[in-house]
């Protein structure tokens, strides 16, 4: 089994060495760069090809969240965990929306970190108990704001308990795609989870059907 490669990207060069110390420490994640700010992340990006980036929120010039759109953007398979100090709502809202698989604050354990990063290169989302009580207290979703209409329709079947073949299958979409899909319907939804997410999906629904 290939090992997961990350670049670690953070403007402070002690916690960027000592997140990428602790990543290395896991025998299936290998670090293969590191970067000091959003502009050095995108060219190490290009050049490296990883599979997730673990980086920082605030630094200055290129901020973490706009580094991180731009990625989104270039490559909407790779897996991002955006590592902050802070986990106020609007903060963890602004990351996820840009693109950020997991989103985990810098006292996280190294094991729980690793997870994250695992996380991130299977597509799917991770959050630190602190970015989870933020999350929790976001007004409940409208799904017609929130989601696009192909995004809507994807949600409805997984609602329906659809597996990612089954939809591509009616949808006559390719798996890769309907796995993007099914991660950004994750993160707009603020969930983890396709049953949490399907939870959701039926509560406004439910709310929908009493209007």
């Amino acid at each position: 089994m290939s090992s997961i490669t990350v670049i670690v990207v953070d403007d402070h060069d002690l916690l960027r060495e000592g997140v990428s110390g602790c990543l290395a420490a896991f025998d299936d994640i290998d670090v293969v760069g590191e970067a000091s700010s959003g502009n050095a992340a995108i060219e190490g990006v290009a050049e490296l090809h990883p599979d997730v980036v673990v980086i920082d929120l605030v630094m200055p010039g290129l901020d973490g969240v706009s580094t991180i759109r731009h990625l989104r953007g270039d490559d909407p398979a790779i897996g991002i965990v955006a590592l902050s100090s802070f986990s106020e709502r609007d903060r963890v809202r602004a990351a996820i929306d840009a693109g950020a698989n997991c989103y985990m604050v810098k006292s996280v354990d190294a094991d729980s970190l690793a997870r994250a990063v695992r996380s991130a290169a299977a597509g799917q989302s991770s959050f630190s108990p602190e970015a989870t009580k933020a999350l929790t207290e976001t007004p409940a979703v409208d799904l017609t704001a929130a989601l696009t209409t192909r995004e809507l329709e994807i949600a409805g079947l997984i609602a329906e308990g659809r597996t990612n073949a089954e939809i591509a299958d009616r949808l006559d979409l390719s798996i890769f795609t309907v796995k993007n899909h099914v991660s950004s319907i994750l993160m707009k939804l603020q969930v983890q989870t396709r049953t949490e997410a399907a939870s959701v999906i039926f509560r406004s629904q439910a709310g929908e059907s009493r209007d």
